[in-house]
């Protein structure tokens, strides 16, 4: 007898962001914020994976690297009164809550960025974006809890650190 394990959401996620990142260049990122999306408020996408927070800042938890090096998927954990850098992204990106409440500011640019607008994130909520470092924003969990985001990121996890945030203000 053959014992056939049922897919978890988070492979069926990850399979779903797939075939969403083969897609079509220009509706990649919505096509991978809605897949993303429809998975992100299940309360068991992350069963059985250890995602801890840190003290000191987020921190990003590598849930699949694309073999081809074109995308990876991150858990960010966000600890009451952590947020991201006001910053524009290199690549393209799309992301939702998991887990809490985030606030994600966007902002004109200027020299410094100006806040334009403001919205709460619950589980399930997100958003997408091109190549684009114009498009300046800033994601923070204001909460008394914390929180964890999806997010995918159109190149590979080791070149996370030089392509995917252009930083505008800390």
């Amino acid at each position: 007898m053959t014992f056939i394990r049922p897919r978890s959401a988070l492979d069926t996620m990850l399979a779903t962001v797939a075939a969403a990142a083969r897609g079509d260049a220009a509706a990649r990122p919505r096509a991978v914020a809605d897949a993303i999306a429809a998975f992100a408020a299940d309360p068991l996408l992350l069963d059985g994976r250890e995602v801890p927070g840190s003290a000191e800042r987020y921190v990003r938890h590598l849930l699949h690297a694309d073999p081809a090096g074109g995308y990876a998927v991150v858990a960010l954990v966000w600890q009451p009164g952590q947020m991201s850098p006001v910053h524009g992204h290199k690549a393209w990106c799309a992301f939702a809550v998991h887990q809490g409440v985030l606030t994600e500011t966007c902002y004109e640019p200027g020299d410094p960025p100006v806040p334009a607008t403001t919205r709460l994130l619950a589980p399930g909520a997100g958003g997408h974006g091109p190549a684009d470092p114009r498009l300046i924003h800033r994601l923070a969990n204001l909460s008394c809890r914390p929180a964890i985001s999806i997010h995918c990121y159109g190149v590979s996890f080791d070149r996370f650190g030089s392509e995917v945030n252009e930083i505008h203000a800390a």
